[in-house]
């Protein structure tokens, strides 16, 4: 293998190494939390449940990631940590009143457990993006012109 192919690897495995590891970080951060935001208004899920939601969907995207590296599974870390992302940004900034059975969840506080969630889910966020464009240039080169076979251009 030459030298920019084996680069590619080691750029590769380190992306999905980083990736799945903001991941980890965000769900534990969410494990973490969870036990102390479970109380609940009747008829509304507890932002401990929510919490624990978004630590399961951390995992199985961080898996994904870890063990396919694919395009889906890419894209799967990029919704699932920028969606984290945009949640803790907007809860920490913006009032929002709760809608429907979502609690209002606004927490205008920084600590060291919701900055960490918030690194991390925003590295991720980049770090799957960088992911995604990857595989997706990957891609194109493997197929070449676009034509199909036994067609040719005028």
């Amino acid at each position: 293998m030459n030298r920019e192919g084996t680069s590619g690897v080691y750029i590769d495995v380190a992306l999905r190494l980083l990736t799945a590891l903001a991941l980890f970080i965000d769900a534990g951060v969410h494990l973490f939390l969870a036990p102390g935001y479970q109380a609940a208004q009747p008829g509304t899920i507890s932002q401990g449940t929510l919490f624990l939601l978004e630590a399961a969907a951390a995992l199985v995207a961080g898996l994904y990631v870890l063990v396919r590296g694919s395009r889906a599974a890419y894209a799967l870390a990029l919704a699932v940590a920028l969606s984290a992302f945009a949640a803790v940004m907007l809860y920490r900034y913006v009032d929002i009143p709760a809608i429907g059975p979502i609690p209002a969840m606004y927490d205008p506080v920084w600590f060291f457990s919701k900055t960490l969630s918030a690194v991390a889910e925003g590295a991720g966020s980049l770090l799957a993006l960088a992911g995604l464009v990857r595989s997706g240039r990957g891609r194109r080169a493997d197929d070449g012109t676009g034509v199909r076979a036994g067609r040719r251009r005028p």
